[in-house]
């Protein structure tokens, strides 16, 4: 199963230090297409992180799959860290996930880990765009699913 996302940010922030510095937070729209039990879907959500300590951002974001049956939604808990590189406009991040997703019966709901690793460029004083690889592991005891998707997003900060 391939799934590719399209992740539009739009970033909120209480300081105008930097766009990943402490206390800033980022309210998000996410819309994108994924194939799950042989369907596709419109998927659409909302999420919101919170810069604990510079370049450390912990989340939370809800998806909602659109367009078929059977009834699917996603909660995730990331953490993503944003390294830190002097002189220039770009950031290196990694990050961890946690979702959980509920499905319409008969189907059973599940649990998967995973994690993510991409650069972020600074375009301009309150912007940035994003390209990345995410790599996802169910955690279902019937299903031990592996999957890799390439991220792209945006952030716009007002």
């Amino acid at each position: 199963m391939r799934k590719v996302m399209l992740v539009l940010l739009f970033v909120a922030t209480l300081h105008s230090e930097g766009l990943f510095s402490s206390g800033n937070k980022n309210f998000g729209l996410t819309v994108g297409t994924n194939s799950s039990f042989g369907n596709n879907y419109t998927t659409v959500g909302v999420n919101v992180n919170y810069y604990v300590i510079d370049n450390l951002s912990i989340g939370a974001a809800y998806n909602a799959f659109l367009g078929d049956s059977p009834s699917i939604n996603e909660v995730t808990v990331p953490v993503t860290y944003y390294i830190p590189i002097e002189g220039v406009s770009y950031r290196p991040y990694v990050g961890t996930f946690y979702n959980q997703t509920f499905i319409e019966d008969p189907y059973n709901d599940y649990n998967i880990l995973g994690g993510r690793i991409g650069v972020s460029l600074q375009t301009s004083m309150n912007s940035f765009m994003s390209l990345g690889w995410v790599q996802e592991f169910s955690t279902s005891d019937k299903n031990r699913e592996k999957k890799g998707y390439p991220e792209i997003s945006a952030g716009f900060s007002f």
